[in-house]
């Protein structure tokens, strides 16, 4: 399992963002995919919210990639 540290600019960002930022999805279309498939745990639960607003403090877990926003 990887750890890394993400820091976000502004009050949030939607997760499908994220996804793009860290290159897990190389669209918004792939991005979008991930979600649906429930490949995305946020703080321990599936995340089925495409445009879920992550902030500081937020654990996101995709296909062995563990990303801490800071």
């Amino acid at each position: 399992m990887t750890t890394q540290d993400f820091k976000i600019t502004g009050e949030y960002i939607e997760l499908i963002q994220l996804l793009k930022a860290i290159g897990l999805a190389q669209t918004g279309g792939h991005a979008k995919m991930i979600v649906e498939e429930e490949m995305v745990l946020r703080n321990g639960e599936v995340e089925t919210r495409k445009r879920a607003k992550l902030v500081v403090g937020d654990k996101v877990e995709v296909q062995g990639i563990v990303v801490n926003l800071v």
